[in-house]
Order: C-alpha cells, then structure tokens, then sequence
C-alpha cells in the first residue's frame, strides 16, 4: 500500500512534511538520481539516497524517508554528478548572504513549517480607480543608513516604513522580483570587441532572470526565516489596508503551463494580491481566467478581454490591467515641448482599456527617475561596466539647461517645475498611476538609466533627499488628497467626451484660446482639459466639482480660456506650478511656460465664506 500510494501521488512536487515522514518528489531527466541531505544548521552532508525505478512514475520520481526531522535537515537533488537546487522548494537556506553566493551549490532548500497565525487576514481588493502604485527594490528601498529602520534592505524594513508609504498616499506596493534567485551570476564570454572590467561573477541586482519561484529571496529577509517575514509583510500591508503585487519574469525556457500553479501557490500560501507578468507571448488570458485568480490583479503588456470575460459581461472591478511604456514616453515628450504631442497625451490621460484598467506611469525601475529625467539629456551607465553601452538611448529627457547637478538657481528651480507637472499629469489621469520608489522626493541614480549591477548608493534611496527636496514631496501628498477628494479623476469607465445625462456639460471636454474650442494643431502645447464633476458622486453623496486642468509646455505664455460654468459657481485655482495665481473668473488666462494651473469649481456662498476667513484671519 506504502508503495501504490508513494507512486501515485508525486504532487506537488519537491519535499514535504506528511505523517512524521517526508516525500521528496522531484521530475528527472536522469535515470542517475536522487535527493543529497545535509544538517541544516552546520550544512553537513548527511547522506545520499538515490531514487529507484520503483519510485518511478512518468519522469517524476518520489521517495518517502521516515527518519528525518525536517527542521533539522535541508537537501538537494542531483542528477548524475551535477547537483540541482529543488526549482519547487518552498525556502532555502543561503549561507553565503547577499552578493556573496556564488553557484547553485549554495542553494539547499528546507521545509518551512505552516504554523503562521494569519489573524483572519483579508485582502483590500482595491478597484484601479483606488488605486496609487508604489514601484520599489526590496533592498534598495530600506538599505542606505538614512532609511533609520532597525531591518535595513528587508521585508522587515518595508514594514517599517509603511506609515510613512500611507502618509505617501500608497497603496499599492509593486515589488521587483522577491523570489529566490542567484543575484551573483557567472561571467561569460562577451561579444567581440567587448572588453569587460573584470572577470569575477556579476551582481544581478534585479534579478530578471530565472528564478527559484516558490520562494521568498532569503537574502531579503532580516533573519533566517524568509517566509514568516514575507508573510509578516503581506499581513502588515493589510492591516493597513494596503496590497501587494509581485513582479515575475518567465524567460523563454519556463514552461507557461507552469506558470498557473505558481500564481496559485502565491496567492494560497502568502495571500498576495496580484502579480506583474514579465515575458513573451505568455497566455495571460489563461490566466486571468482561472477561478482561483478571479480576484487578483494581473498586469501585462496587453490582454484579449473578450477571451476573459463574455461579450455581455461588463465586470465591476476588472482585474487585468495594462502595463505599457506608451504613456511613459508620451508625457516625457509633452513636458520637454516636443512637437506634435497633445492629441496622444489626451488620448493617454483619458484611456482607460476596454474591460480592463492601466497602470500609467511616467518613471519606472528602468529608464531614469523623475529628477534624473530633467537633470540629464543622456545616459551615464560607466559605473556598470559595459563602456556605456547598456541602457536605452531613447529618454525623452531634458536636462533644463545643464546636465547633471547644478548650482544654478534658474536651472533647479526649473526643474522643481517640471517635476511638479509630471506630478500633475500623472494625478489627473484616469486609471490607476504609479511611480518609482523616491521619485516622490527627488531621488536621482546620477543618470544611470540601466542600475541592473548596482547595490551600492546608485540604487539605494537617500531619504535626506526627503528633507532636500521637502517641496517636491509636500506636492506630491497634495496631488494625491486632491486626486483622492475627486472622484471624477479616478473614474471606472473611459470618458465619453458626450452629455450622455443631458446635463449640459460632457464628461470631459477639451479648450483653447476660446472656451469649447481646442486647437490640438502639432506646433501647439498648451490645452485646456475641464472634468465635468455631475459624472461622479463624492464620499458624502454629492456631485463632485468642475476641474479645469490648463497645461502649457511651450516655453512661451500662452492664454487659455475658463469656460462658463453653472449659475452661481465660479473658478478658483487650487494648483500652479509656476506661483500662486490667485482667484479667476470666465475669461481669458494667461498660463506661464511650462506651467501647470489646476481650477476649481466653488459656489458662490463658498467663496464668500472663503474670503471672509482669509480677512478675518
């Protein structure tokens, strides 16, 4: 019976505890196999024990031994005389610590014991248009001494972190690949004509390659229990009612039918909200359409909805979502006053994919940060080695006058502006916005727009660029509350551009020199986008306002017209990039270069009462 039972149920694969034995399951190529033991805690060999044809079913073999603890041992499987890290271990045991492990051979997996206390763990569940993302490097985030978290460059140091990540207006964490993979990877013979640094084993920092995915990345983790600590994280994002979402990135030798039990095993076991699918032509709508993942977020370049959901079936809240450059590199030009842009950045801020959201972005983990994207005009990747070689070419950056740093006080403050305008595209664009770790207080990378090498200040965040740059940040939380305050700015649906409830107003409608009348000609870069606040409906249950959104990045002033609104409404500004402009009305303004002015709709006893403060205090 032992035997039938041990031939007929290899799954899942690798080891596990059950009934005070352990079965080691594991699918081999050669006949030649077997499970290596060791001591967990002093990594000494124990024995060997080989698989047997028995043991055999298909090309998986499974193996029941009856006298291990197993907190006591970690193991490997080998297939003739090479040693194989077990792909579907549930953790390893790493010795070496980070940057420091040099082949496979540090990898001995262990069996984790599932005794964690979730506590009645529930996750948020939060719809795209609740939504604000959070890019981040689980090391980078927390290892510079300025962090002053006690777990530096661990999920523990982001736990510390998370009330300051709420202050942010985050929540939605997207971390870069957080499974088990070897940072340290062997070195190669380059192209011709390429002439490495050195020949030593090269850090992969972000780790974009074929992983070990059933794992949390011990080397993350403050101590040596990876997996209570990631669980500890999830649960503590929960807790305060924000999600998690995991980037993995399939290379080609994955098998995609694979990658279902993978998702699955994340979303079980660690109670993960979704994931960021890095690969080709990977069948995502699979995916999406498995039961299981029903209620977790998937990301990926694009998805055939029709596939997912029926033609009759408009979801409430979809859980696919676009994850594209184009909206990157469409703004990076707008801000810098390429020509030729305003009809793709409307399209860009309005868009939001049939049956599905968007995760728009302006900065991400690759390319330049925010303030490096207008403090260079190029690249400068020297320090990682490949003569600057590495790194795309196409930035769609402006240095405002002076690459790299500058002391000039025109040039920063500049700079500071245009920060303040991505901001502000970046927050009144529907679906769900997201940007990269620090990008929020100036963080910079020194123009090195490809930091794939780098655990060093490269990549790690200096929080006393907080302090530095304290006005770029208080921006950005005002942004936030202000994208958070009007729903009209997070809507679920694309606009219409139409008075489809007979209001009087469309959704969305678009203005130049003269109200209703856009001129979207190439050479212009200046419009005027009005949110009609009668299409969405406030926390309290009332209409939202009328927003006026006047954006001009040509480097000369340009007027831009405020169009009528209702009887006993008028215009205040809220937001300008450029100064403080004070209260308008239904005429002609006049908007500095490079500027962003964000209006208000206000009732007339609201402004009366507004004033009245403003004297009285």
């Amino acid at each position: 019976m032992t035997k039938k039972i041990t031939q007929r149920n290899p799954y899942p694969l690798g080891a596990h505890a059950e009934a005070g034995r352990i079965r080691f399951s594991y699918a081999a190529q050669n006949a030649s196999c077997g499970v290596i033991l060791y001591h967990r805690k002093t990594g000494r060999l124990l024995r060997k024990e080989a698989f047997s044809v028995e043991e055999k079913i298909g090309k998986i073999y499974c193996k029941y031994i009856d006298d291990l603890n197993p907190e006591e041992i970690s193991y490997q499987f080998y297939e003739g005389d090479k040693v194989i890290p077990d792909p579907y271990a549930r953790a390893f045991s790493v010795r070496t610590g980070y940057g420091r492990a040099k082949s496979e051979s540090d990898l001995k997996a262990v069996i984790p014991m599932n005794c964690f206390d979730w506590e009645g763990d529930k996750n948020p569940h939060l719809s795209y248009s609740e939504s604000l993302g959070y890019c981040m490097h689980v090391r980078g985030f927390t290892e510079h001494a300025s962090s002053k978290v006690a777990s530096r460059g661990t999920y523990r140091g982001i736990i510390e972190k998370i009330p300051y990540l709420k202050e942010t207006g985050i929540t939605t964490i997207e971390l870069q690949p957080s499974y088990e993979f070897l940072e340290m990877t062997p070195w190669e013979d380059p192209a011709p004509g390429y002439c490495p640094w050195t020949r030593e084993p090269k850090l992969n920092y972000w780790g974009y390659k074929r992983g070990y995915y059933y794992a949390p990345k011990a080397g993350y983790a403050s101590g040596e229990d990876a997996v209570t600590e990631f669980k500890e994280l999830v649960k503590a994002l929960h807790q305060n009612g924000m999600e998690l979402v995991m980037q993995f990135y399939f290379p080609n030798e994955v098998r995609v039918a694979s990658i279902p039990d993978i998702l699955r095993f994340w979303v079980l076991e660690y109670h993960v909200d979704g994931f960021h699918l890095m690969g080709v032509d990977l069948p995502v709508e699979i995916y999406a359409s498995d039961p299981l993942l029903a209620d977790t977020k998937l990301w990926y370049y694009s998805f055939d909805t029709d596939a997912i959901y029926p033609r009759d079936e408009i979801p409430a809240f979809p859980e696919p979502a676009y994850y594209q450059d184009d909206y990157l590199y469409t703004v990076r030009r707008f801000l810098k006053g390429d020509e030729n842009m305003l009809e793709d950045l409307l399209y860009q801020m309005r868009r939001i994919p049939y049956k599905a959201g968007r995760v728009h972005f302006i900065t991400n983990y690759y390319g330049l940060t925010m303030m490096d994207m207008v403090s260079y005009d190029y690249k400068h990747n020297a320090a990682n080695g490949e003569e600057n070689r590495d790194g795309t070419d196409y930035n769609c950056s402006w240095n405002c006058g002076e690459e790299g740093s500058s002391r000039k006080l025109k040039i920063r403050r500049l700079r500071q502006k245009q920060i303040k305008n991505a901001f502000a595209i970046l927050l009144c664009t529907q679906s769900m916005p997201l940007i990269f770790m620090g990008d929020e207080f100036g963080n910079s990378q020194k123009g090195n727009n490809n930091p794939y090498c780098q655990d060093n200040a490269v990549t790690w965040l200096d929080w006393r660029d907080l302090e530095k740059n304290r006005e770029i940040y208080d921006f950005w939380r005002e942004m936030v509350q202000f994208r958070k305050e009007h729903p009209i700015l997070r809507r679920e649906y694309e606009a219409k551009m139409m008075d489809y409830i007979s209001c009087g107003y469309p959704d969305m409608s678009y203005h130049g020199r003269n109200a209703w009348k856009a001129q979207t000609e190439s050479y212009n870069r200046h419009i005027g986008i009005m949110y009609c606040g009668k299409y969405a409906v406030k926390s309290d249950g009332s209409e939202d306002d009328f927003l006026y959104l006047a954006m001009n990045m040509h480097w000369e002033d340009h007027e831009l017209a405020l169009p009528k609104l209702p009887k006993d409404m008028h215009w205040k500004t809220v937001f300008a990039t450029e100064a403080e402009t004070g209260d308008e009305g239904e005429y002609l303004r006049c908007i500095p270069a490079r500027s962003i002015v964000i209006y208000c709709s206000e009732k007339e006893q609201e402004k009366a009462v507004r004033k009245k403060s403003r004297k009285d205090g």
